[in-house]
């Protein structure tokens, strides 16, 4: 019995039989990974480039440029090739030089049958003629009806007898990083090319206030500005626009605007010719961690008001030196957020802004402005250059109060205060945070400045409350910013 009982029992597997076993587990599940990666691979992007061609365009400017023999190249006088040079690139005698006439490619795409095309500000700027060619060959003149050089889209209108080929806008918030993408357009003049790829970033700013570009490596080229970026549904997603290349060429890093941003700046071209943005009327910076920590704040969050002019936050009451931390019901994270979503709420609607003060939350209701009116009226203003004058030190600084003589010097107007800095130490943490000579010290812990005194007081009250910091508004060619210095040994 025991025997047959022992001989029933299963054969323990040897050390060599398990390894083997998890080998082929591991083969197996490799094979699985790759067929799943396989399989959320497209096999061709063919059916979605034939879908959406139709609807993406070629576009030729023509703009006429004066022609001077000053652009001609410029020879010795008495040189035996000057009559050539001079015969060559004048005009025959007795007739007018004619005007050149430059030519330029990029792409666009049709966003509605009525023929409303999108495409970059910079493919069409100062052109005279605006020439579109569609995938079948069709062959249109274009109008402008309205650009905006701040996210570098424009809008053109064509007409013709029967509805046009368009495609849809779709969501750039939704798209992820790894999501295939294609770029149709007419790179290099080439005419209409596809490219495919993924996208590689999100949220890239490149050098404007209103930037939400999508990275992506698909290949994009000059001509290929103004060319829409498609996700796999066929949708817009980006307006190709910019590239990144020592070279000139794709390298595999290209900038698409989103297209939540083109969406907003298209419906009010297509509806004003212009764009209608939302205006605060407040200068604003981002929190350091120093400066949170100087205002009692819990954390770097939120945009610093460091200037009110007149306008919708002075009738509202903001104040130099309030954090907003929340604009219309949404949180506010940094400066960039918050223009972009003031820039984006519309004109005149009253919206409620909260801001940190003095310790506490203070909401303001708020009836926003038209930027681009305040821009136009802000123009003719100048700023001053400063420059230094003489001593008493403190932080690291060495500090003048304003006078009239000095105010004149300055370029001030009779009601500015504050402190000048003549000189600095360049080891100190003043140097370390941006402070320069010439710059002007009106404000510390969000209270004036009159006398160096006045600063020693507000650097021994903050020691005293137990902070690290103190917080100083400075204003450098008449733009106000907030530094917070550190305030021990």
């Amino acid at each position: 019995m025991i025997s047959h009982a022992i001989s029933m029992r299963p054969e323990r597997p040897s050390m060599m039989h398990m390894l083997a076993l998890a080998l082929a587990l591991v083969v197996t599940l490799a094979h699985v990974t790759s067929a799943n990666a396989q399989s959320n691979r497209p096999e061709s992007f063919a059916d979605l480039a034939e879908r959406v061609s139709p609807a993406v365009v070629n576009i030729t400017t023509t703009t006429s440029v004066a022609s001077r023999l000053d652009d001609a190249p410029r020879l010795p006088e008495g040189s035996p090739f000057e009559d050539f040079f001079r015969d060559f690139f004048d005009a025959p005698e007795g007739q007018p030089n004619r005007p050149r006439r430059n030519q330029a490619l990029g792409s666009g795409f049709v966003i509605s049958e009525d023929g409303y095309i999108v495409t970059n500000n910079h493919v069409i700027d100062g052109a005279d003629e605006i020439r579109i060619e569609f995938f079948s060959g069709l062959e249109l003149d274009a109008e402008l009806v309205g650009t905006d050089p701040a996210t570098d889209i424009a809008l053109l209108k064509v007409d013709h007898d029967t509805p046009l080929p368009f495609v849809p806008w779709g969501d750039a918030e939704a798209a992820r990083v790894g999501d295939w993408v294609i770029a149709v357009g007419n790179p290099l003049g080439q005419g209409f090319s596809v490219s495919a790829g993924i996208i590689s970033a999100r949220g890239r700013a490149l050098q404007g206030n209103y930037d939400d570009y999508i990275q992506t490596d698909a290949a994009i080229n000059r001509g290929n500005s103004g060319g829409p970026l498609f996700s796999m549904d066929g949708e817009v997603i980006g307006v190709n626009t910019a590239i990144l290349s020592p070279t000139g060429g794709s390298i595999g890093i290209g900038f698409a605007m989103s297209s939540n941003v083109a969406v907003n700046v298209v419906d009010q071209l297509q509806e004003f010719g212009a764009t209608r943005r939302g205006w605060l009327g407040v200068r604003i910076q981002d929190l350091t961690e120093e400066m949170a920590e100087a205002i009692g704040l819990d954390a770097p969050r939120g945009a610093m008001v460091t200037d009110v002019m007149e306008g919708p936050s002075e009738d509202a009451g903001m104040l130099a030196g309030d954090v907003i931390i929340r604009f219309d019901d949404g949180d506010v994270s940094d400066t960039r957020s918050l223009v972009r979503r003031v820039g984006d709420a519309g004109v005149g609607r009253d919206v409620d802004v909260i801001v940190f003060r003095s310790g506490e939350e203070v909401t303001l209701s708020v009836t926003l402005g038209q930027r681009e009116l305040f821009e136009a009226a802000a123009r003719e203003s100048a700023p001053s250059t400063p420059s230094a004058p003489e001593p008493s030190s403190l932080l690291g600084m060495t500090l003048q109060p304003l006078d009239d003589a000095l105010r004149d010097e300055l370029g001030l107007p009779a009601t500015a205060n504050g402190l000048v800095v003549r000189e600095i130490d360049e080891a100190s943490d003043a140097a370390e945070k941006g402070i320069r000579v010439g710059d002007l010290i009106t404000e510390a812990n969000q209270q004036p400045l009159l006398t160096v005194e006045d600063l020693e007081t507000r650097a021994q009250d903050a020691r005293d409350a137990g902070r690290r910091s103190l917080l100083v508004l400075l204003r450098r060619d008449g733009d106000p910013r907030f530094v917070a210095l550190n305030l021990e040994d």
